[in-house]
């Protein structure tokens, strides 16, 4: 709520007035706040399991730390080495959202996992999707195993690792100025220096490969373990959440890192679709009325979903400060960019104040909602007090996430402007005349 007056509250969408009003017009807020209980606890126990798979050295084990937000040192991260070790499918849960689990499998061909027999042993069904990763080309077993998922009704997504590493080789070839030093005949190389062309080449020739073994359609991301957010990394997350089942895309975004702006958006977005639900349970379950205002409701219940807010867009001192160790940047430098309360700071009382900073803007909704009120009935006056706490706290919710959101952005910016100065800075250290 930070910077925000009455004026800049967000109007309520149209859907959601129209299921508030149900709420208060049936007269039986408990019943409804019951309803929409049931429905936020069954969101919170739908899981994702996501199977990771590829050959020894292939980065595999280091892409299932990075999806959890982990360095490779850190402790429960996937072990990592140039030798397989990953014996079995071994369970990693998110750190912060236990309900996402990544799947680090033995790639094929490992010992006792055999092409014909693969998917059995890593028990199939059992998984949302499945990302196969190869640090160079993609082979035959991986095609093979492609094909019995898309047979069986499973999504696949094939990544190329470690692409940092081919451009690193490929920055030999040129000198200062980004000019080829020398051609080479049995390697097709641009005259001037070009990192989008090589990816771009990296990609077709994966693709190529992929459709010669009988691949249909192949898609292929770009991904680099040292900066996820540049490349295809940010791409593929946001594939994954638009391919996944409706009912579970918010369990996933919500595990996601805050690597691009469009992720950040679809985040808002799927948790704008609770609000009206916290909202109803806030004002019936167990509300009081709060000193100095109008309006009833459970506060611990609200400062629980700000907090949430909070994590889900990673705006706590933890989340900030890996975050500023990765990005080399001073947490104070990140900090200075958030308007609203970190999620530590959240208590009751912070509740309280910006409840009041919403209520007067929630007037003009209270008086719609008061015409939905039962003539007759000892429920009148209750549910006279829900017609005034439901705008107000939804409005709450939807203006503190909307805050939240903005803020993820503008700390977004910050990190992204410091890994494109290190790349400039790297990119003029690898090249030599």
């Amino acid at each position: 709520m930070a910077g925000s007056d009455d004026n800049e509250l967000p109007k309520i969408p149209e859907e959601d007035m129209e299921a508030l009003k149900a709420a208060v017009g049936k007269g039986n807020l408990n019943e409804a706040a019951a309803n929409a209980k049931e429905a936020l606890e069954m969101a919170d126990k739908i899981t994702v399991n996501i199977a990771v798979t590829g050959k020894t050295g292939s980065g595999k084990s280091s892409f299932v730390n990075a999806i959890r937000g982990l360095e490779d040192t850190d402790k429960g991260a996937s072990e990592t080495g140039v030798n397989e070790t990953t014996m079995e499918p071994t369970a990693y849960p998110h750190p912060t959202y236990p309900n996402v689990t990544i799947w680090d499998l033995p790639g094929i061909g490992a010992p006792k996992f055999e092409p014909d027999t693969y998917l059995k042993q890593v028990q199939f069904s059992r998984y949302d999707f499945f990302i196969i990763i190869s640090c160079t080309r993609f082979t035959s077993d991986d095609i093979q195993l492609t094909q019995e998922i898309q047979r069986l009704g499973k999504k696949f997504y094939f990544v190329r690792s470690k692409v940092d590493q081919d451009l690193t080789n490929e920055n030999r070839y040129y000198d200062a100025e980004g000019k080829l030093k020398q051609s080479n005949a049995s390697v097709k190389r641009p005259h001037q220096y070009s990192e989008s062309a090589i990816l771009e080449g990296i990609r077709e020739n994966c693709i190529q490969w992929l459709k010669t073994g009988g691949g249909r359609s192949p898609r292929v991301f770009l991904v680099s373990r040292l900066d996820l957010g540049k490349y295809d990394f940010p791409k593929l997350q946001e594939t994954l959440v638009d391919e996944l089942p409706s009912h579970k895309r918010l369990a996933l975004l919500r595990s996601l890192s805050n690597t691009s702006k469009e992720i950040l958006e679809k985040k808002k977005q799927q948790l704008q679709t609770q609000i009206w639900f916290k909202s109803v349970v806030s004002c019936a379950v167990a509300a009081i009325p709060l000193p100095g205002l109008s309006i009833a409701c459970d506060a611990t219940i609200l400062v629980t979903s700000l907090k949430e807010y909070c994590r889900d867009f990673g705006l706590s001192e933890n989340a900030l400060a890996k975050l500023a160790r990765q990005a080399n940047k001073p947490i104070e430098e990140l900090k200075a960019v958030i308007k609203s309360p970190l999620c530590e700071e959240i208590t009751k009382d912070l509740v309280i104040k910006i409840l009041t900073k919403c209520a007067a803007g929630a007037v003009q909704y209270a008086t719609l909602f008061l015409k939905f009120i039962p003539v007759a009935g000892a429920v009148v006056g209750s549910v006279a007090a829900a017609a005034v706490s439901l705008p107000t706290t939804y409005l709450m919710l939807k203006s503190f996430l909307d805050d939240v959101a903005a803020d993820a952005v503008r700390v977004l910016e910050v990190v992204m402007d410091e890994a494109i100065s290190n790349l400039e800075k790297k990119d003029k250290n690898t090249r030599t005349p």
